[in-house]
């Protein structure tokens, strides 16, 4: 069964027994409002309360300096989505991120264990650095919890808003940055981690030999011909012995050509298909990862199990950095609701009065909705049809 199904069954459960159950839920805290059910609790505002004390001046520095690095990253990635709407159609650059789901016309698959711990850390810092920097500008938290937004699950850390309106224009920026500061100062420490793994870990405990099928995506042309596990070694008489030769072999592939490909199981032919991320490449639609073996001396004090646990710790990492980031990006986009949009309005109503700066907001807010609106469409229609 599609996975899509096991959460939409899982939406509707949780759904149908909110409704059911939602005058005695609202004992526990929580509240149910088609379609949003919220549940909200004042436990951890004493935490967020210690941490933004350790150092306000720190808070207040690393903050300032998080603002100028939001507008930078806030051109970037405006200038980035503006220049794909050349290629919008072949090469969409906004896809949907669900773990355990293949989106179609998107070539990013989270695996489902990784994508569930990956969107956690990335929902907790993003709110609790809010959180922080709101204490930290003497802004009150009435609240701290969860929400399910129809189905789009998140967190929310609830300032005053009152508060948040008195506050000085500089104040509220750095709350507005915070969130998204902070996810890329976490994308910043899991990529050291994984750099620490893939540098000294794994070649100590493992040596590389050859290229292996690690998943086969689903509707591709290599399924039930290729499958997970296998080790290639070549691809139309290609070599492949690692993964230099093995994006050499793949980058010579062209749509509906007929290919072989060897693996240490035999030899299989199909035909490939287009990449939809270039119509000019060939695609097999295998996932394809370097096989390795444990080194004798490690397998012998630690077996031959055990040491994979820094593969398993590697791509974890490797999932949160990437989550992390794109999602600390892509929220400082310069529109409504993101907290990039409000850190533009704050920074344009120094120079220009409210009447002006509101007008100027929305638009860019609508342009910037309908870009990544075309942009989904494209990569999902490519992917469907």
């Amino acid at each position: 069964m599609n996975a899509l199904w096991y959460y939409a069954i899982g939406f509707v459960v949780i759904w149908i027994v909110a409704l059911v159950f939602k005058d005695k839920l609202v004992n526990y805290g929580v509240e149910v409002n088609f379609p949003t059910i919220m549940w909200k609790t004042k436990r951890l505002r004493g935490l967020i309360d210690k941490i933004a004390n350790i150092s306000p001046r720190f808070w207040k520095w690393f903050m300032n300096i998080g603002i100028a690095i939001s507008f930078g990253a806030m051109i970037i990635m405006a200038y980035m989505l503006l220049s794909s709407l050349s290629t919008i159609v072949d090469a969409p650059s906004v896809s949907l991120i669900i773990p355990g789901v293949e989106i179609p016309g998107s070539p990013i698959f989270i695996p489902f264990a990784y994508g569930v711990i990956g969107l956690a850390t990335v929902i907790i810092v993003h709110e609790f650095a809010h959180g922080i920097l709101s204490r930290r500008e003497k802004v009150s938290i009435n609240s701290i919890g969860l929400l399910l937004f129809a189905i789009l699950p998140g967190a929310f850390v609830e300032p005053d808003e009152d508060e948040i309106k008195n506050v000085k224009k500089i104040s509220r920026m750095r709350i507005y940055a915070a969130g998204s500061i902070a996810n890329m100062s976490f994308a910043l420490v899991a990529v050291l981690i994984t750099l620490l793994i893939s540098s000294f870990a794994i070649p100590a405990t493992f040596e590389e030999n050859g290229i292996e099928i690690s998943r086969v995506m689903d509707e591709a042309p290599a399924k039930n011909i290729l499958k997970p596990g296998m080790i290639i070694t070549s691809i139309n008489n290609h070599n492949v012995s690692d993964a230099n030769s093995y994006s050499e072999a793949v980058l010579t592939l062209k749509p509906g050509e007929m290919i072989n490909v060897t693996t240490n199981q035999g030899t299989y032919n199909f035909t490939t298909g287009s990449n939809p991320y270039n119509k000019s490449l060939g695609y097999m639609g295998v996932i394809a990862v370097k096989n390795f073996e444990v080194k004798s001396d490690v397998s012998n004090v630690f077996g031959n199990q055990l040491p994979w646990i820094w593969f398993t710790l590697l791509e974890m990492f490797n999932w949160i950095f990437f989550l992390n980031l794109a999602v600390g990006l892509f929220n400082l986009l310069p529109m409504k609701p993101l907290d990039g949009g409000h850190l533009l309005e704050d920074l344009l109503s120094y120079a220009f009065p409210k009447n002006i700066v509101k007008p100027v907001i929305t638009v860019l807010s609508w342009f910037f909705i309908f870009v990544i609106a075309i942009s989904l469409i494209a990569g999902l229609g490519s992917g469907l049809f």
